[in-house]
């Protein structure tokens, strides 16, 4: 059975001081408006803060790693997660839903619960933690108060944006972006001015093939950590817009941001004098004082940036899942749900940002490789297939996807994890691996589905 979809009544818009209407449903011409370059700053602002220089800092301080090493592995897990943001990011002007609505092809409409639910708890409450913690951290060395205060502040503003929805968070992505732009420039330039680029790498980090592997695995998880999300940005766009324009614009926004953070950020250790300890308060020491403080107000713009956009698809995903709320504050009702939320799990955090971001990335990896493998399998398989009916009808099933999934998921996490509270069977006799774990469970996934839907979505097609 297939049912019809959903859909907006065009009385949204483009209109920016208004709160979103509804849901997930399809995006209805009418309330279609944007050209795709408009993505750019979309997925560029996002990254223009602190969390994402401290990914260049992990790669250096704790997988040991010199900057050139760091450089290419940081190109290399960057780069993956932003072809993967590409082909994600292109299917929301074709179909107009977000992206875990579309994944309920891949998983069947009980079955996309487990994924929306992850990517909600991942978005709305941990990605949302970390980014207010780094935020928090700014405000309280810019303005001397405590880091709670500054987290109160952050948590506030970013939590407001979303809950006004989509236009007002794309509004401020756009608002956002030459600020940012312009001082992380600045401030890139200091950084380069002293560094020493031909330095070791520093001991007692893991180093060697494992250390490469680690910063490969911490520089995709973060910017494949935006893949879920990636047509819920783009669902808004005309349906006849080019799509290979819109995964471009994306997916370049996303890449270019990342990777020059993240390569400012490794190479701001070179100097000796940074510590995990004070990621933030070290980064900024090595700058003018003006710059400094100027580069402490742009992390917590930045991490407002990010949030606006992790909170609302968070609670995206969240109504995705399939519980029966009114449409016309579903979404916002969730938003400061998950607010609440990450505030609580922010301020648990404060005492030992450091290690729990290092924790977090790779563990968003784990679940997000195998989800990748399955949705881009089914992606293969429907190729030309019209889908539009399938998307809001409870009663379709595909639950070879979650099979897949789940296999992909525990095998890889079985035996390549590579964690302080568990490692892998096959990493604890083979430790210079690192942790490999999320393209092991992609691949999984990705074969499995392959294997265990082909004939059903053949048989789907001859149907139609």
């Amino acid at each position: 059975m297939t049912v019809a979809e959903p859909t907006t009544d065009g009385s949204y818009r483009d209109r920016i001081a208004a709160v979103e209407p509804g849901g997930n449903e399809f995006i209805a011409e009418a309330d279609r408006h944007g050209k795709p370059h408009q993505l750019f700053w979309t997925w560029t602002s996002p990254n223009l803060e602190f969390a994402t220089i401290f990914v260049g800092m992990l790669a250096v301080l704790a997988f040991g790693m010199s900057f050139w090493q760091a450089v290419v592995g940081i190109a290399v897990g960057t780069g993956l997660g932003a072809i993967a943001h590409y082909f994600l990011s292109a299917r929301g002007p074709l179909h107009g839903v977000p992206q875990m609505v579309l994944g309920r092809m891949a998983f069947g409409f009980k079955g996309n619960a487990l994924p929306a639910g992850l990517m909600s708890v991942t978005a709305g409450v941990g990605w949302f933690a970390t980014n207010s913690v780094s935020g928090a951290f700014a405000l309280s060395t810019l303005f001397g108060f405590s880091p709670l205060i500054g987290l109160i502040i952050i948590v506030l503003l970013q939590t407001g944006f979303a809950f006004f929805g989509h236009n007002l968070v794309q509004a401020f992505e756009r608002w956002s972006f030459p600020v940012l732009a312009v001082v992380f420039l600045a401030a890139s330039v200091a950084i380069f001015t002293h560094a020493d680029l031909s330095a070791a790498a520093p001991t007692g980090g893991v180093g060697g093939l494992g250390g490469f592997l680690l910063t490969v695995g911490t520089a995709f998880g973060y910017a494949a950590g935006w893949t879920p999300y990636a047509a819920d940005y783009t669902r808004y766009l005309p349906s006849t817009v080019s799509t290979a324009a819109t995964g471009l614009y994306a997916s370049a926004g996303l890449f270019l941001s990342c990777f020059v953070l993240e390569v400012v950020g490794a190479a701001s250790v070179t100097t000796g004098e940074a510590n995990l300890g004070d990621p933030t308060g070290s980064f900024t020491s090595e700058l003018p004082s003006l710059l400094a403080k100027a580069t402490l107000l742009a992390i917590a713009i930045g991490a407002i940036a990010a949030n606006s956009i992790n909170i609302y698809s968070g609670a995206m995903a969240f109504v995705t899942i399939g519980i029966k709320l009114p449409h016309h504050i579903a979404r916002a009702l969730v938003t400061v749900f998950f607010g609440v939320a990450g505030f609580a799990i922010a301020w648990w955090a404060l005492p030992d940002a450091a290690h729990s971001y290092e924790a977090f990335l790779l563990v968003i990896a784990y679940w997000i490789g195998p989800w990748l493998g399955v949705v881009f399998a089914d992606q293969y398989l429907r190729r030309g297939q019209a889908i539009a009916g399938y998307l809001y009808d409870r009663s379709y099933a595909n639950w070879g996807g979650l099979l897949s999934f789940a296999a992909g998921l525990v095998v890889s996490v079985l035996l390549f994890c590579n964690q302080e509270i568990f490692s892998g069977y096959i990493v604890r006799v083979v430790p210079q691996l690192g942790d490999i774990t999320f393209f092991v469970g992609f691949l999984i996934a990705g074969a499995s589905y392959l294997v265990l839907c082909r004939s059903k979505i053949a048989a789907e097609r001859e149907a139609v």
